[in-house]
């Protein structure tokens, strides 16, 4: 394995270069699947705002939660019946040690869940607000479109 001299002195293992796989939607959905943490982003009151949250998926759609009052809430009200704010929803996890990685963005409409009907099997999905406290509004990302990219490294011997 080759190596080389870090800034430090040390010496490191040679890192090989990145190749970018596009992922199509169907290999996206199994890697977000499981929820977690993702962030939101939006154009808000005071500019481009992108926020993390815990989220789950239900029904093919992101799930996450924020407060009645909170910033997020009222940013993304459009205040025109049925008129729903467009988001970008972004999932990721990255190895620093390897730099690899996968990156997923979903791009749709902010969907707030205000009927009952729609409020009761969502609220059994368990999604807590990552800051904690009060967060009684369950918003849905409602995808439009879904994208993603893998970053991986080329072993040594498969690039010489």
């Amino acid at each position: 394995m080759s190596t080389h001299r870090t800034n430090n002195g040390s010496r490191q293992p040679a890192v090989s270069e990145p190749v970018v796989e596009v992922l199509e939607e169907t290999e996206c959905l199994p890697l977000i699947a499981g929820g977690g943490v993702g962030r939101i982003g939006y154009t808000g009151r005071f500019g481009p705002t992108i926020l993390p949250v815990n989220y789950q998926m239900y029904d093919g759609s992101i799930v996450f939660r924020t407060g009645l009052h909170s910033s997020l809430g009222k940013d993304l009200r459009t205040g025109i019946a049925d008129a729903e704010y467009n988001v970008a929803f972004e999932i990721d996890q990255m190895q620093p040690v390897t730099q690899e990685g996968w990156s997923v963005l979903v791009q749709g409409a902010a969907h707030f869940v205000d009927s009952e009907q729609e409020l009761a099997p969502i609220a059994e999905l368990g999604v807590q607000a990552w800051p904690g406290g009060s967060k009684e509004q369950f918003i849905r990302v409602i995808p439009a479109r879904i994208t993603g990219r893998r970053i991986h490294r080329t072993s040594e011997t498969a690039a010489r």
